[in-house]
């Protein structure tokens, strides 16, 4: 079985947020943080809010897209609501002006107010968006426009939930949220599709993840996995609150389509995993992740035979996923 980790290894350094990239992240978010403090000071005369950063930055598995343009997520937690009366609460829209207000003015680009947040756009770089929480009797509430309103969601337990399964695994779970993550986007872009959430794609895979001691054995048995779980029901729920469902808004062509390409994606492991030369199974895994991985007339000759003696990963199952759809 040829060994591939290295290759994997270097389109990690591909895809993964450069020090200077998250420098700059960290500087816009402090400034527009700095923003709405000053307005809720000096306009709203009241407590200013408290942040808390969630999401893929958070978690540590944000990925370059192709198109360049990458986001983060930071809470702000309002401190003048009462904690105690939620009936005496301002509506989401009333609190989403606040904010809106608040970063007004802070980039060339107006912001714009969104049903579950307010974005605050760097053109052709990256955007901010600024989710709105409120605490009612120490359970959280996002401020959601529309019918929704105010409903209980706390990113934070599940950015803490991410953060432990990481460390009773293993440092590699994140890296292989960030290659199915950046696999995605790939398959997003070629086939002009929008496809899964980043945060269904990291559940999907610290919940069906395979410890291995090399990246591309990991991933390909963790597709394995998450193929065997969504064949049969498409769900996925969110792990710290069991009653919200994180695939309730995709569409049946979504589902689909991802089902489609994840059977691509886990009869390319297969063959490649299977494949004894390094070269060949390069090629195969480049079909799937793009132009960003490794270039496999790098490898040299000598080198391109070189392999262990592991099995495939799931020989059978890919014939029957190819069967199934």
């Amino acid at each position: 079985m040829a060994d591939c980790h290295d290759l994997f290894q270097s389109y990690h350094e591909k895809i993964v947020l450069l020090p200077t990239k998250k420098d700059n992240l960290r500087s816009s978010r402090d400034k527009l943080r700095d923003k709405i403090k000053k307005y809720f000071k000096e306009e709203l005369k009241a407590n200013s809010p408290l942040f808390w950063g969630q999401g893929s930055y958070a978690m540590g598995t944000i990925v370059n897209p192709l198109d360049g343009e990458y986001d983060i997520d930071d809470g702000v937690y309002l401190q003048n609501l009462d904690k105690d009366n939620k009936d005496s609460w301002p509506t989401p829209e009333t609190v989403h002006s606040w904010i809106y207000k608040a970063v007004e003015g802070h980039t060339k680009e107006d912001p714009i107010d969104k049903r579950t947040c307010v974005r605050v756009i760097y053109s052709g770089q990256y955007h901010v968006d600024l989710p709105i929480y409120g605490e009612y009797k120490k359970v959280y509430y996002l401020a959601e426009k529309g019918e929704k309103g105010w409903h209980i969601s706390d990113p934070r337990a599940l950015t803490e939930w991410f953060k432990k399964q990481v460390k009773q695994s293993d440092e590699q779970l994140r890296r292989i949220v960030r290659y199915l993550k950046a696999w995605a986007d790939y398959k997003s872009k070629i086939n002009n599709v929008k496809l899964l959430s980043g945060l269904i794609l990291t559940v999907l895979v610290a919940e069906n993840y395979v410890k291995k001691e090399r990246d591309d054995s990991a991933f390909g048995r963790t597709i394995r996995n998450i193929y065997q779980k969504i064949i049969d029901s498409f769900v996925v729920y969110n792990p710290i609150d069991r009653d919200e469902v994180l695939t309730e808004r995709l569409t049946d062509p979504q589902k689909k389509k991802f089902k489609e390409l994840l059977v691509s994606l886990l009869n390319s492991a297969n063959k490649a995993l299977d494949e004894k030369s390094k070269k060949e199974a390069c090629r195969i895994w480049r079909k799937e992740f793009g132009d960003r991985f490794p270039c496999c007339d790098d490898i040299k000759e000598e080198d391109s035979r070189l392999y262990t003696s592991s099995p495939a990963i799931l020989r059978d199952d890919a014939r029957s996923a190819r069967d199934t759809t």
